[in-house]
């Protein structure tokens, strides 16, 4: 893997978000829907390929971590404005999330 600048890595925007509502896409086995409060009256469409490993209760409420600047990309339909961060090891995976509640759209630094 190829190193990147600090420079390159601080374009970077990484930002908390809270998951409002998790639905499942049709035709899909890993793939949700989610809505993500992102602070400041602000709501993002994000496709996680989460849901063979949480359940849309699990979900609902939890905070995550957010890269906010990403391009837009269409996945079954869904326009993500953004990308979930998880760790993932192939048979399991672990959203990053912070360890108390902080405010919507908190950076991550």
């Amino acid at each position: 893997m190829a190193d990147i600048t600090y420079e390159e890595f601080s374009r970077i925007s990484l930002r908390i978000g809270t998951i409002l509502l998790a639905e499942k896409v049709e035709g899909a086995d890993r793939l949700y829907k989610l809505t993500v409060d992102m602070g400041n009256n602000e709501k993002r469409t994000l496709a996680a390929g989460i849901a063979k490993f949480y359940s849309q209760e699990e979900l609902a409420g939890k905070q995550v971590v957010v890269v906010a600047n990403l391009a837009p990309r269409t996945l079954r339909g869904i326009t993500s404005q953004g990308m979930l961060l998880a760790a993932d090891s192939g048979e399991a995976a672990a959203i990053l999330s912070p360890d108390r509640k902080v405010p919507e759209g908190s950076s991550v630094k």
